[in-house]
C-alpha cells in the first residue's frame, strides 16, 4: 500500500526554483506539514533573511517578513514580544546563522525567546557560488577550498547544535538529516 504525500497548504502551488538535490525543497515540505498538522498557518509569521532561504518567500501563503543578512532572531524576538499569541519561526541558512547572524542567535537562544529556528545546513554559500561556510566538514571541497578544508588553515567547523546546547534556556534542540524522506 503506498501513501500519497499531499502538498501542504500553506505552501503555494507552484513549482519550487532550489537547486536540484537542494535541501531546502524538502525541507520546506517538512516545516509546511508540521504548519498543516498543527493548524498554524493562520496565526504563523516567518522570519527570512538573505540567502537561499529567501526563496521561500514565493512559496509560503503565510504572513512573512524578509530581513537583512543575519538579523533573523533580533526580527523574531521582536515580533514574537509584540504578538504573542502568534507562532513565529526563522528559516536560514547555515551562512546567515552560523556566521554573521552567530551573535543574534547566541544572545536569543541564551535569553530564551519564545520562537522556533528551523537551520538549514548545506555546509556552503550556495547563493553566491559554494564558497566556504563556517559549518564546511573538514576535507569538503568549495570554490574557496579546492583540495578541501584544512582545519589548520581555514579552523574547524561550527557545530551549530552542539554550541547552542551549551546554553541554560534553550527548550528543544535537535538535528535532522534531509538526505531522504526517511530522515
Amino acid at each position: 500500500m503506498s501513501k500519497e504525500i499531499l502538498r501542504p497548504s500553506c505552501l503555494k502551488p507552484i513549482p519550487n526554483t532550489f537547486c536540484p538535490g537542494c535541501l531546502h525543497s524538502m525541507a520546506n515540505k517538512l516545516v509546511g506539514q508540521c504548519i498543516d498538522e498543527l493548524g498554524l498557518a493562520k496565526k504563523t509569521i516567518v522570519v527570512m533573511p538573505v540567502g537561499c532561504s529567501t526563496m521561500g518567500l514565493r512559496f509560503w501563503d503565510m504572513d512573512m517578513v524578509s530581513c537583512a543578512h543575519g538579523r533573523a532572531p533580533a526580527v523574531a524576538t521582536g515580533i514574537k514580544r509584540t504578538q504573542p499569541d502568534t507562532f513565529v519561526f526563522a528559516y536560514q541558512g547555515d551562512g546567515d546563522l552560523a556566521s554573521i547572524g552567530l551573535a543574534e542567535i547566541m544572545c536569543a537562544a541564551n535569553r530564551g525567546e519564545h520562537f522556533t529556528v528551523v537551520f538549514a545546513n548545506n555546509s556552503t554559500y550556495g547563493m553566491t557560488g559554494g564558497q566556504l561556510a563556517p559549518t564546511t566538514l573538514v576535507g569538503q571541497k568549495s570554490t574557496t577550498t579546492p583540495r578541501g578544508r584544512d582545519a589548520l588553515v581555514d579552523g574547524y567547523p561550527t557545530n551549530m547544535c552542539e554550541l547552542l546546547s551549551t546554553l541554560k534556556a534553550p527548550s528543544y534542540i535537535a538535528r535532522c538529516a534531509l538526505n531522504s524522506p526517511a530522515n
